[in-house]
């Protein structure tokens, strides 16, 4: 007997699951990794971010030697460096795109990293002729210039995102990072610059400072369960009020939170802690709780669950606005160990 139907409909692809696998350089760095996250089960992968800083210093060091010498005789060419395309960054996460599509069958969606102007067109249509199913835009920014007002930074990552779903049929997803004044604003913003899905949300690593040495130092801490609660609500409160896919992102460990990102209106769920953790196998757990949750509830596929707990069809609406706030915080639901 065939068990409840997984797939999921998410940037205009059809998953073998809602279980992506997320941008992150330990995952998918390695070309050899791929390959593994695809036979443990995941239905996409999004490579490791290329960031602008990287396309821009690529771009300028490629044009420099590319030019170099132009107005030369043809044997003044011997000069100039041996700079093969394979060997720059964007070239190299170019070729690593073509390497992953030719070595697994599910999709390889491309994670582009920035908020600055720049070559981003280009970019976009290249990691298209490169094989990718998808771009994910990651608007990753710590603003600190006060010379600019809210109105003026997201009309910035707007104009990006405008850009590159110019430049490219691929269907474009952003990350956007949970400091916004209006995020209900924004996503239609994004939506009207051509966005297809929101991935919620960016979780920024922040610096350390060692107080020995009085250096700021990285300090990667993995999310945990905690760090659901932040995209499930917001999920829950834009899906069906936005025209848009989301992508949950953020603690993903068992198969029951992926349940109840679905249950809110996520069509994936990223994965990238847990597998940190557990490694690539820990997909084929994910997989087998999903499909046996369902199976237990009665659920012959997983679409079933889209959206039936977000805002628009919870039977306690207010439940994810500010009416639950004063419950939530005058309860005392785990019992703290506090004698006045």
């Amino acid at each position: 007997m065939n068990g409840p139907d997984l797939s999921s409909h998410y940037l205009g692809l059809t998953l073998a699951s809602p279980l992506v696998v997320g941008a992150a350089a330990p995952l998918s760095g390695d070309p050899d990794h791929i390959p593994r996250l695809a036979e443990a089960g995941a239905a996409a992968v999004v490579l490791h971010s290329l960031f602008l800083e990287q396309i821009e210093r690529d771009w300028q060091d490629w044009e420099h030697h590319h030019h170099q010498g132009s107005e030369s005789y043809a044997e003044a060419l011997s000069y100039q460096p041996n700079l093969e395309p394979r060997h720059l960054g964007v070239e190299g996460y170019l070729h690593e795109i073509e390497t992953a599509r030719r070595r697994v069958d599910i999709p390889i969606i491309a994670s582009l990293n920035g908020t600055e102007e720049g070559h981003w067109e280009a970019i976009a249509r290249a990691v298209e002729q490169a094989g990718a199913a998808a771009i994910e835009l990651n608007l990753y920014a710590v603003p600190t210039d006060r010379s600019l007002d809210a109105n003026a930074l997201e009309a910035a990552q707007v104009a990006i995102v405008r850009s590159v779903c110019a430049a490219t049929s691929l269907p474009v997803a952003v990350k956007l990072s949970p400091y916004y004044t209006n995020l209900h604003h924004l996503a239609h913003a994004l939506k009207a610059a051509g966005a297809r899905a929101l991935v919620l949300f960016n979780r920024f690593y922040q610096p350390d400072i060692d107080i020995e040495t009085l250096e700021p130092r990285a300090n990667l801490l993995l999310s945990s369960a905690a760090d659901q609660r932040l995209p499930l609500r917001w999920i829950a409160l834009l899906h069906g009020r936005v025209p848009l896919e989301f992508a949950a992102s953020g603690g993903i460990s068992h198969g029951t939170d992926v349940v109840r990102m679905l249950m809110v209106g996520a069509s994936a769920t990223m994965v990238v802690s847990a597998l940190l953790r557990h490694g690539p196998k820990h997909l084929q757990t994910l997989t087998a709780e999903l499909s046996h949750w369902l199976e237990d509830h009665g659920h012959g596929s997983a679409r079933e669950l889209l959206g039936c707990m977000s805002q628009q069809r919870c039977p306690d609406p207010a439940s994810f606005e500010r009416a639950q706030y004063l419950r939530a915080i005058t309860s005392d639901p785990v019992g703290l160990a506090w004698d006045p």
